[in-house]
């Protein structure tokens, strides 16, 4: 039987978290010799869908025309958030209604969870979108994975994740000689696992030598929502408050304080430009005692005040739709 696959491109969409998804699809058929999957794209409005890069991409239909599908990509990316279209939530629901499999990529996790379709479900999404994930909703199981598949909702991470999971849902249907095989065809060496993680480790990020100041980064980017406790810090490190301010000096060429608060700093502005939450409640989530406090080193850092953030990140998304 053939494997009836839909893709709604919502426009902002990245090439890179759609390609990786559809492509090995197309190689399982090309490699078994049998058409296993087939599918379908939509739109909103059944206009052409444009990716980030301003790529057009002809579809089949508007998401309306949705039908005979067995498995729904739903590829966002850009701010999320902000879509707002009743009409493709309610064809989202109804999909689920009719028994199709739902899936989001990179953003589109965010677009389900607002359709109230990831209620109860386990699931991740793009790192960019988590703080503003977790702040919007509270029903959905959040977890920091490549990829979650949790009865009939799928949700992957975006960028190459979305190789790694459609090689695990080709192994599923039709067996781990063909999925290895796909893996080969796009030459991945190894297949990463769903809970496998979508970045770096702070210690590799910053390139720091000292396993301590790793384990220090680690905490403090785990704990966001509350200003750093420096002895706190150094008892995750195991090592004295003194030494860790110098490891931060020496490898980062920073203090706790400040690194901590440029962390934080740009947690708000995702909070900012991915949420409605008031800016009251953006300082608050942030770490900050005080909205004054937050505005000030918002503004000294970004050259801006938060309320500006905010509407110029609106009228940039406006103005990419309105293209």
């Amino acid at each position: 039987m053939t494997t009836r696959l839909g893709f709604l491109l919502i426009d902002g969409f990245a090439l890179m978290s759609y390609a990786p998804v559809i492509e090995p699809f197309r190689a399982a058929n090309r490699l078994s010799g049998e058409t296993h999957y087939s599918w379908r794209h939509y739109s909103v409005d059944g206009a052409p869908a444009l990716a980030s890069t301003g790529t057009p991409l002809a579809v089949d239909g508007p998401v309306d025309a949705i039908e005979d599908t067995d498995m729904l990509f739903v590829c966002a990316g850009g701010n999320p958030a902000l879509f707002d279209d009743a009409n493709t939530f309610a064809q989202l629901r109804r999909a689920s209604r009719f028994g199709v499999q739902l899936a989001g990529v990179s953003g589109g996790p965010f677009i389900l969870a607002k359709s109230g379709l990831l209620d109860g479900y386990r699931c991740t999404v793009h790192w960019e979108h988590e703080a503003a994930f977790l702040e919007t909703f509270t029903a959905p199981r959040l977890e920091r994975g490549l990829f979650v598949i949790d009865r009939d909702r799928i949700t992957c991470a975006g960028g190459l994740a979305g190789l790694d999971l459609a090689v695990a849902l080709i192994s599923q249907e039709l067996g781990a000689g063909l999925a290895r095989r796909v893996s080969d065809w796009y030459i991945q060496s190894e297949q990463r696992e769903g809970g496998g993680a979508q970045r770096a480790s702070p210690g590799q990020r910053y390139r720091v030598s000292s396993s301590a100041l790793a384990r220090a980064l680690a905490e403090m980017e785990d704990n966001l929502g509350e200003p750093v406790d420096r002895r706190a810090l150094a008892a995750a490190a195991n090592i004295s408050v003194r030494q860790l301010e110098r490891l931060f000096s020496a490898q980062l060429g920073t203090t706790i304080a400040a690194h901590d608060l440029a962390l934080r700093l740009e947690r708000s502005r995702r909070l900012l430009v991915e949420t409605t939450m008031a800016i009251t409640d953006v300082a608050t989530a942030s770490g900050f005692a005080s909205a004054s406090h937050y505005s000030r080193e918002f503004k000294r850092r970004y050259s801006t005040p938060p309320s500006s953030a905010r509407v110029r990140s609106i009228a940039k998304s406006i103005a990419h739709a309105d293209q």
